[in-house]
């Protein structure tokens, strides 16, 4: 069996509500096993047999008419995102503040033409670091106005972004 992280976009904001005991009822009703869930925003570490794409598909069936809006799922195994935590640019130089970062997950790579066109965006003193399906943020001055997770519509695909901390604990939940 493998372990497994999805993360939900947009629950229990804007007045999508969903209940993380719901939704592990949801996942007890398809078959996962040990669902755990993190904070209230749709952070789910669970055991399955199959493939991520197959969970994602699962989830997605399983929560319409669960949520006002539908909910977008990303699923990685416990194996990618400990190379997410792994792999964050950031947290190796000096003087970062962990509070300050994220980690933008994609369901597939971006493309060169939207990474050019992230880049040619004034956003400050933010950065990015773009590897794999994962871009890294940094935000210096803080997530309440930043101009990073506007570059979203570049990527023209489901994404989702997790605070670093809650990278950090979702990845200890998987050794659990």
């Amino acid at each position: 069996m493998t372990t497994y992280v999805a993360l939900l976009r947009g629950v229990n904001v804007g007045q999508n509500l969903l209940k993380m005991d719901r939704l592990r009822e949801l996942c007890a009703k398809i078959g996962v096993k040990n669902a755990r869930t993190y904070v209230q925003s749709g952070n789910l570490v669970f055991e399955a047999d199959g493939t991520a794409s197959k969970w994602e598909q699962a989830l997605e069936r399983e929560l319409v008419g669960e949520t006002r809006l539908p909910v977008s799922v990303l699923v990685r195994t416990a194996a990618e995102m400990k190379k997410v935590l792994a792999g964050n640019p950031f947290v190796k130089e000096k003087g970062i503040d962990a509070k300050r970062l994220a980690v933008v997950f994609l369901q597939e790579p971006p493309s060169k033409q939207a990474i050019e066109k992230m880049r040619a965006v004034d956003v400050g003193n933010e950065r990015f670091h773009s590897v794999g399906r994962e871009i890294y943020i940094h935000c210096p001055d803080g997530f309440a106005r930043t101009k990073l997770y506007a570059l979203d519509k570049f990527l023209a695909q489901r994404t989702t972004t997790r605070n670093w901390n809650t990278v950090t604990r979702l990845c200890a939940m998987c050794d659990e």
